[in-house]
């Protein structure tokens, strides 16, 4: 009966993260840190050594796979540690179908935004200069980063509460 009370928990964080995001486009360390600590020794009271090494590699996962886009400034370091401590509490499989739900929903999320602002075209254009840098190894311009006040910015951590909580209901009625 606990294992399943507690598996609402990143549930519970992701919401709070969204939420703390979507009104002020930040999601604070004190919300991140502890989570992942938590993570993990939940993890590990649940399944001993080998909760602990999966919540660990989870955490190891989210914040390798995000940190590219930390560092050329597209994703927020809060949207990372959120990842990060997701992936304490899901572990590295169940972190990696999350994650996939989360680029759809902030895609779609992104498309709206860019579609209501009628910048489709501007978009377009960023995109290819983003990947120009991607390739050519060099750091885009500030006014491609999350640095620039006029860029249009799609709440990553909206996007990732809304995959985590449909993740969660689907496990709950048994849809996985």
């Amino acid at each position: 009966m606990i294992q399943h009370a507690i598996r609402i928990l990143p549930a519970l964080l992701a919401l709070a993260a969204g939420i703390t995001d979507w009104r002020s486009r930040r999601i604070p360390n004190w919300l991140t840190v502890p989570a992942a600590v938590i993570g993990i020794v939940v993890s590990t009271w649940l399944r001993g050594w080998a909760g602990a090494k999966d919540s660990l590699w989870g955490l190891g996962l989210g914040l390798l796979l995000l940190l590219p886009f930390v560092l050329l400034r597209s994703l927020g370091a809060g949207d990372w540690k959120l990842v990060g401590a997701l992936g304490a509490f899901l572990g590295p499989g169940n972190l990696v179908t999350v994650l996939f739900a989360t680029v759809l929903v902030a895609g779609l999320m992104a498309l709206l935004l860019v579609i209501w602002q009628r910048r489709l075209v501007h978009t377009l254009k960023n995109i290819g200069r983003l990947l120009a840098a991607l390739f050519s190894l060099h750091l885009p311009g500030q006014e491609l980063t999350i640095d620039d006040p006029k860029s249009a910015k799609v709440p990553f951590g909206v996007a990732v509460a809304v995959a985590v909580i449909v993740y969660t209901a689907r496990q709950a009625l048994g849809f996985l």
